[in-house]
């Protein structure tokens, strides 16, 4: 079904799905041997959701010699890469406290549960924005394996087409002191108009010497959504019902290195590659039809 403006969804549907994917893809990147990131908790939060597609994918229970796309090589290939995309935003958090930074928002924050594991500096507060049901859901599944957060963690139940700032205010986010945000996988979900407003708000609740981390898919400007549905179409032959065509929205949007560069921020960008390179992992052999999203840019920024 394809997106609107008033869409909603749980961590078993739509948008939501996908975060437990993603999540499915941090479990298996913290069994793999080369431990780019160390996520305890995703293990248990997908089989709390309860997707039998991606519980028996951190089991080995998929047989992905069946899938074109997901194929044992396709696999390890999309193990490595979650395991770098989450290492660069552990990396980030790590060197944006060395910077003296005690205020983090992560946006949409989905399952992830870096408040828990990450080593935070005494002092530090972590926000996360999501909606209610899945801050509420994420909460009680760690409270119910014993799991406490590693800093002051509040959270703040919203969408993020509602009045975020306004409640994030209210949970006590002070504007006037730097501040990390994150916002990982989530730009191809918005539209494009969307994304200028969220840096615009962004920057807007930024003090100097803030930072910020996201990452940017410059093919999302000529994505063919039904190259996205072929790409999901034998996973939902097994029963996962996500259609990338339909989550995402393509066509033209402002290039973030970029728009963020003109809002006052030093911007760096990495392609995806060069980061495999410097993790010591292989980049994928082929992209094209094989990855409609192609090239990824991993995006930091600080605000002078």
């Amino acid at each position: 079904m394809a997106r609107t403006d008033n869409d909603s969804w749980d961590l078993t549907s739509s948008v939501g799905a996908t975060a437990t994917a993603v999540a499915a893809g941090r479990a298996l990147a913290t069994k793999d041997p080369r431990r780019l990131v160390d996520d305890p908790f995703a293990d248990p939060l997908v089989r709390a959701v309860g997707i039998e597609f991606f519980v028996k994918l951190i089991d080995g229970d998929v047989d992905t010699s069946a899938f074109g796309e997901l194929a044992p090589e396709r696999m390890q290939s999309m193990i490595n890469g979650m395991g770098v995309r989450a290492k660069f935003f552990d990396d980030y958090f790590a060197a944006a406290t060395a910077t003296g930074i005690r205020q983090a928002v992560i946006l949409a924050s989905g399952l992830d549960a870096r408040a828990y594991r990450l080593p935070w500096p005494s002092g530090t507060t972590v926000f996360e924005i999501d909606q209610p049901d899945v801050i509420e859901f994420k909460t009680g599944v760690l409270a119910g394996i014993g799991a406490e957060p590693a800093a002051q963690h509040r959270t703040v139940g919203i969408d993020l087409r509602e009045d975020w700032p306004a409640a994030l205010r209210a949970a006590g986010f002070d504007p006037s002191v730097p501040t990390a945000w994150v916002a990982e996988g989530l730009l191809v979900y918005l539209p494009p108009e969307a994304q200028d407003r969220l840096f615009d708000t962004i920057t807007e609740l930024s003090a100097p010497g803030s930072m910020v981390a996201t990452e940017f898919v410059p093919s999302i400007m000529d994505f063919d959504p039904e190259k996205g549905t072929a790409m999901t179409a034998q996973a939902r032959e097994q029963g996962l019902d996500i259609d990338m065509g339909s989550l995402v929205y393509a066509g033209p949007r402002s290039h973030v290195i970029s728009y963020l560069g003109e809002k006052g921020w030093d911007v760096t960008g990495i392609p995806s590659d060069e980061l495999f390179a410097r993790n010591g992992v292989p980049a994928p052999s082929e992209r094209g039809d094989n990855d409609p999203f192609g090239e990824i840019v991993y995006v930091s920024a600080t605000l002078g």
